[in-house]
């Protein structure tokens, strides 16, 4: 697993919410050559949750080297005693260039501050960018039968939400203990 580039990160503010929701519909933009194309009809993620996790300092930003401008994101929530990653976007302007794995690799420094013991999250099981870039990121996909309450609860939430369930993985990379 090679070091992401340095790439500026932050915490994100309140002033960004409308950006960030942009850059969260233009990466969906992606699924439109896959199977789930659906995906890019989804809403964005509601203000009201992004202001939340900006709140308690877990919204993370990527921003250019130029400019303070956000092009990318990831947002996180403790699960299990572990920091789930809600969600990550980058723009499509701005994907392979490593900046999913330098917001994961902050994610994982903020987790390791806040005594979380693992990184998890849900993905597309066979979408170039989302499983199987993970894996290459040190994350392991769960089994089915390993799954928490929590992660459970979860993936209800996503069928809720119209995800294909069956097409997902849940996967968790451990975190060295400190």
């Amino acid at each position: 697993m090679s070091h992401p580039p340095a790439v500026p990160i932050r915490q994100g503010v309140a002033a960004e919410i409308d950006r960030l929701r942009e850059i969260e519909r233009l990466a969906a933009t992606r699924f439109l050559a896959t199977p789930f194309a659906a995906v890019a009809g989804h809403a964005a993620t509601a203000a009201a949750v992004l202001a939340d996790r900006i709140a308690a300092g877990r919204l993370l930003v990527a921003t250019d080297r130029d400019a303070d401008t956000a092009i990318g994101f990831v947002m996180v929530r403790p699960v299990d005693a572990g920091a789930y990653i809600e969600e990550i976007d980058v723009l499509p302007a701005h994907a392979g260039r490593r900046i999913g794995a330098a917001l994961i690799a902050r994610v994982a420094a903020l987790a390791g501050e806040r005594g979380w013991s693992a990184l998890l999250l849900s993905t597309f099981r066979d979408v170039p960018w989302n499983a199987p870039y993970y894996r290459r990121l040190g994350f392991a996909a769960l089994e089915d039968a390993d799954l928490s309450p929590s992660l459970r609860e979860i993936r209800a939430q996503h069928v809720a939400r119209g995800l294909d369930e069956g097409s997902r993985v849940f996967m968790r990379r451990d975190l060295p203990c400190r």
